[in-house]
Order: structure tokens, then sequence, then C-alpha cells
């Protein structure tokens, strides 16, 4: 028996409701499996710890983590505590002192999902954003200057090592060189960033000629930012910063017709600490404790977790329950326009687990 152990993370709002569906699934795929165990390992940090104990997390909390296989959160961030307090007390400092620096999220039009865009068509998206996951916008340096004068300011700092840059282009031009049409699109914005971004192309450049059999070019984040509502079939990877990264999947969620299906994968591709998954939703406060947020983020995230832990055939059987329920569109919660519970999806995948 191969037994993963796994650290659950929770979190605030409806992240509590997804990732006891999460588990659900997974406990599903133990028994069709037979020769796996997940050991679970579920922490009640967020915002009502915050609130309460003044820490997102125990200051041990990295430690905990440290010894686990994989992490999966569920949302963070909920009224009463400032997004930049709970953001910066428990999913950056996992994301960094983990170096989980790539930051992959796919953006596939599955079947069942209806798109705001007339042209999409199931297949007719899929592409992957490689986001930056450690340093450039997000790396929390700055400054307050003359605070409360006339002259006040702020002054927020965006850091780009070449270790970081480099790593990141690598990473993406790897997998953009093992897609059918291996194409990659930098996102950019060098002339108005006179020197993160400058520096950002230079680095692409370099990295460019390693992989001679991908088709690479850069374009500002704005016109990239036009082109994904616009011809989102010509995309293949896209690779981004920080910031510009965060912004563009946001904005691919919103193509599959609903933030909260979409995935991503926080990797540390050394596996030299663990890897955490997350639906790319929020909190969802307004829905939070109604019983019908949507699941399939958070699913769909758990697929990436299987394939991280080499577990592949288990994470392509979960990916096959999820397009069979949204593909008879008779299980849908109001999200994507249908009217059932998040037990009721989870109930419906967890039968087509065991369809064959």
């Amino acid at each position: 028996m191969k037994q993963f152990d796994l650290h659950l993370i929770p979190g605030d709002g409806i992240g509590t409701e997804v990732v006891a569906a999460g588990r659900r699934v997974l406990h599903r795929l133990e028994l069709l499996h037979g020769g796996i165990s997940f050991r679970f390992r579920v922490h009640d940090w967020g915002c009502e710890r915050y609130l309460k104990k003044g820490a997102m997390m125990p200051a041990e909390g990295l430690g905990i983590l440290a010894d686990g296989d994989a992490i999966l959160l569920g949302a963070v961030g909920f009224p009463g505590v400032p997004d930049h307090v709970s953001l910066r007390g428990l999913l950056l400092p996992i994301r960094q002192e983990f170096d989980q620096y790539v930051n992959l999220r796919p953006v596939r039009m599955l079947p069942g999902l209806r798109s705001p865009l007339k042209s999409a068509s199931a297949g007719g998206i899929d592409f992957v954003v490689i986001r930056e996951n450690t340093e450039g916008e997000y790396c929390g340096q700055g400054r307050f200057e003359k605070e409360g004068t006339e002259e006040e300011a702020a002054v927020q700092e965006a850091r780009f090592s070449r270790r970081g840059t480099e790593r990141i282009f690598r990473y993406a031009f790897a997998r953009a060189a093992d897609r059918k049409r291996p194409r990659l699109i930098s996102a950019t914005k060098s002339n108005a960033l006179n020197y993160s971004m400058v520096f950002w192309d230079r680095i692409f450049e370099e990295v460019k000629e390693r992989f001679p059999s991908v088709e690479a070019r850069s374009v500002h984040v704005d016109a990239l930012a036009a082109l994904l509502v616009l011809q989102p079939q010509s995309l293949e990877v896209v690779v981004a910063s920080n910031l510009f990264g965060d912004i563009l999947t946001d904005l691919g969620a919103a193509l599959l017709g609903g933030i909260g299906v979409s995935p991503s994968a926080n990797l540390n591709p050394e596996r030299r600490f663990p890897s955490m998954f997350e639906p790319v939703h929020g909190s969802a406060p307004d829905i939070a404790g109604k019983g019908v947020a949507d699941p399939i983020g958070t699913f769909w995230s758990i697929v990436l977790m299987l394939e991280h832990l080499n577990l592949a055939a288990e994470g392509a059987r979960l990916m096959a329950a999820i397009e069979s329920v949204l593909r008879r569109g008779d299980t849908l919660t109001p999200d994507l326009g249908g009217t059932a519970t998040t037990a009721q999806v989870t109930d419906r995948v967890v039968a087509a687990l065991g369809e064959e």
C-alpha cells in the first residue's frame, strides 16, 4: 500500500466546503485503486484564526507542512481581515518559502461549459498560463514616504532576478515544446516598465535561443488581454510575471463561463519542497455556508495534484468524471447556470468515478 501524506488547509469561506468535497473524491479514488491511501492532516488556518490569535497560521506552520507530499488549499480571505494581511499571512509565505516558483493554470473549455464568447466551443480553448510565483511584483518590498504630509507617497518594488526569471522561462519553453503546436507567448510591458520588463524581455530572448523548435514571441500584456478574448484558440502556452499572470488567468477563467471551475498548481518542480494545489476562485463570502459553491475547480486542482504525485491514471480518471458530469449538464451549481448543491455535484462526480 502506497501512502501519500496530504496537508489540507480549507481556509476561509467556501474553502471549507470545496476541500471537504475534494476529500470525498480522494477517498473514492483510494477505494477504486486499492493500492494507495491518502493520510489527511487538516489545519484550521485562515482569517478566523487571525481574528482570534493574530496570525493566519502558527509560527511553526511551514515546518508542519514541510513533511507532506502535497498541500490542498481551499481559499484565503474574508471580510474583517484586510486582503493584504490574509494573503501575506498564509498563501504567499507557503509559495515563497517552499520555492513554488511555477504557478500553472490550465485554461481549457470543457464539454458542457458555456463561455460568454460566441465563438467558443468545447476543445476550442485549450492553453496554459505559466506564472512566475515567488518574486516579481509580489516580492513584498517597498515603503511609505513622508507619511502624514502632502508629499506622502507609497513605493512598491518589483524584484526580477536572473535566476528566477530564467528558470520560469525554461519551464515554460519545456511545456511549450511538448504541445502539439509548440507555441509560446511572453507577456511584457517593456515599453513602459523600463527596468523590470526590459530585463524580462532580455532573459526571454536568451532562453528562446535554446528552444528553436518553439514558436515564441513577446506581446504587450494589454494586447495579450485582448488576444485572450478575440483569439483564445490561437494560444498554447503563455508565460507571465506574478502580477500579469494573476490578472490574465482570472480573465482566462472568465472565458470558461465561471471562475469556480478553474484550477491551479503551485509547483516546486525539483520536489525539494511540497507543492500546493488550489482552485483559482476566492473565498466567496456572499455564498459561504449556503452549500452551493462549485467544487469543480477543486476537483480539477486535485487532478493536477495527482499528476504531480505520479498518479496520472487516477488523475485522468477524475478528469474524465468531471467532464462526464459537465457534459450531462443536469447537475451544475448556480455559477454555471444550474441549481445543484456542492454535495449533489460531488455525489455525481463520485458516482462517475466508478463508471467504466
